[in-house]
């Protein structure tokens, strides 16, 4: 049984960071994911990182933003922390290596972002998650005491009989096996749950599993019903504008010309907050004055043209490829689309969740910097902070202790689970076909607008869907990378997901963030500034609530 003291579930930005603190502190490392970490989805970050670096910026500054942005959900001890350790942050990345963009004077060079009251977003184009993702990997590859098990897809994880984690099981992809992993403590750093929704700006890989995982092993979840949907997507397909296209300059208009951001955001414009600017866009569409496509337009022509080749080649290839658009020549047509959840797995500032030796960190965790909205380019922040945080305090946790007993017939169990999935007879119906109807209803009913009728209408879908994918068909009975298998186990979880996304957003009768009701428009401190935690239940997600912690910054209009 391959054992360590701390196994890292996801090798993406936070999974990454987790691992490397947690070698440096002395500990023994397993990172286990799905794919090749330099293939995570931390790639698909492409506008930068917010850090207080300016000599003009403070951290105060940077950590108000975050508040008011989170529309007063996020909790401000956490959200401190992130802003104060951001600029160490950023300048120990770029002695890593990370070649972030440089101004004509030669120093590290910033772009505005939407919330933000100071340009603070570092950046390498429009590449940036993929440009730190490599540098940390290559840190990686240093550390004998770092053992990489790629594409392995983890399938439980396991405590001993008095609750403390032991480890996990998991599926070697490409032979079949399955072995029993032991650990001191488990730091689940797998990312979010885009592809709950249809189209997502996700990529294939982010199924909710570390969310799922923790929630069926007795994690409580928190905010779930606060899922980010950004302002800028191709329709059809949900790829990804960077937001660093409207830091640049660019404008949005309706189908009528009309530059409509004037009306919805005077003060910010397209540098408004990404909920409040994928509500006025949707609010175009609903109303007539989009286009027939049911889009608006994004014109980045107003970016000089050396300056998009500069910093946002990424979305020209993209542009044209992809839409068959020229950006530095025409508008590009764009929707809100399903981008990030703020929900996860409730954690504290170190990353300990409610089970002993189990962490999260990244998006699959729920630490609460980002509350009701998360601001762009705090996403990296948030994954290197507290993966950082996480690791560490793994690490010196698992100093204290013997290593916990990880029994075999947890690994049974999961074996003899996996056979009787694939070898399930051909009665139900397929996993694409489950899945397709679960993204579509999640887009309809629990997107940028919501309101009870839909809510309970997806909830009634999503608890059917869940009927049936008991009986989902398997064709595959092979044991090399059977993605007919592991296709089954990610709609177990994204389904697990989906509900707690709809119970939470039913729960949370007001308008905050990313959540807005059209039954209840009003933000309501009175009765709603609260957490909202779901615990597994065999009836479903129960529900309890948890306060928000508040330092400085007291709840006020939020205006742009």
């Amino acid at each position: 049984m391959p054992t360590h003291d701390v196994l890292v579930i996801g090798a993406g930005l936070a999974g990454q960071r987790a691992a490397l603190a947690a070698a440096e502190a002395g500990a023994s490392v397993g990172i286990l994911s799905k794919v090749h970490p330099v293939r995570s989805h931390s790639n698909a970050a492409q506008g930068g990182i917010n850090a207080a670096l300016g000599e003009e910026d403070t951290w105060e500054s940077h950590a108000f933003d975050t508040v008011k942005g989170s529309d007063y959900l996020g909790d401000q001890d956490a959200i401190e922390i992130m802003c104060k350790a951001a600029p160490q942050e950023i300048l120990d990345l770029e002695h890593l290596g990370v070649t972030f963009h440089r101004n004509e004077q030669g120093r590290l060079g910033t772009r505005a972002f939407g919330g933000a009251s100071a340009a603070r977003t570092y950046y390498v184009a429009d590449i940036t998650g993929q440009a730190i993702l490599h540098v940390l990997y290559e840190q990686l590859m240093k550390h004998d005491e770092i053992y990489r098990y790629e594409e392995w897809f983890n399938t439980a994880i396991v405590q001993d009989d008095g609750g403390q984690v032991a480890g996990v099981v998991a599926r070697n992809m490409r032979d079949g096996t399955m072995e029993l992993f032991g650990a001191k403590a488990v730091i689940l750093a797998c990312g979010g749950n885009g592809q709950i929704y249809n189209p997502t700006t996700n990529a294939l890989i982010c199924t909710g599993d570390g969310i799922a995982l923790a929630y069926r092993a007795g994690a409580p979840l928190m905010d779930m019903e606060m899922v980010q949907y950004h302002p800028t997507t191709l329709q059809g397909n949900g790829l990804l504008i960077t937001e660093g296209a409207r830091g640049e300059g660019a404008h949005l208009y309706n189908a009528q010309g009309e530059r409509f951001m004037e009306k919805y955001a005077p003060n910010k414009l397209e540098l408004a907050s990404r909920d409040v600017v994928s509500r006025a866009e949707q609010t175009e569409i609903n109303e007539g004055r989009g286009f027939p496509d049911g889009t608006v337009a994004l014109d980045i022509t107003v970016v000089p043209r050396k300056r998009i080749h500069e910093a946002l080649r990424e979305i020209v290839n993209v542009g044209r490829d992809f839409a068959g658009v020229d950006i530095t020549k025409e508008p590009i047509h764009i929707k809100p689309g399903n981008h990030y959840v703020m929900g996860g797995v409730k954690t504290n500032v170190d990353g300990q969740t409610e089970i002993p030796g189990l962490y999260a960190a990244g998006e699959v965790a729920c630490v609460s910097v980002h509350g009701g909205n998360r601001l762009g380019a705090n996403s990296l922040l948030d994954t290197l902070i507290f993966g950082g945080r996480s690791g560490r305090h793994a690490a010196q946790r698992a100093k204290t202790m013997a290593q916990p007993t990880a029994s075999r017939e947890h690994l049974e169990h999961e074996e003899q689970s996996v056979r009787e999935i694939v070898g399930r007879d051909r009665t139900g119906r397929r996993v694409s076909e489950i899945k397709a109807e679960l993204g579509s209803t999640m887009d309809k009913y629990a997107a940028v607008f919501r309101d009870e009728e839909g809510l309970n209408q997806a909830l009634e879908i999503v608890r059917r869907l869940k009927e049936e994918a008991k009986t989902v068909a398997i064709d595959d009975k092979g044991s090399v990378f059977n993605q007919d298998l592991f296709g089954a186990l990610e709609l177990g979880y994204m389904l697990d997901n989906a509900e707690c996304v709809v119970v939470g957003a039913l729960e949370r009768k007001e308008s905050r963030g990313a959540q807005f009701r059209t039954d209840y428009p009003e933000r309501n401190d009175d009765e709603w500034l609260k957490h909202i935690n779901l615990t597994y239940s065999e009836d479903g997600p129960q529900i309890s609530y948890s306060d928000v912690t508040i330092t400085q910054w007291q709840p006020e209009a939020r205006t742009y």
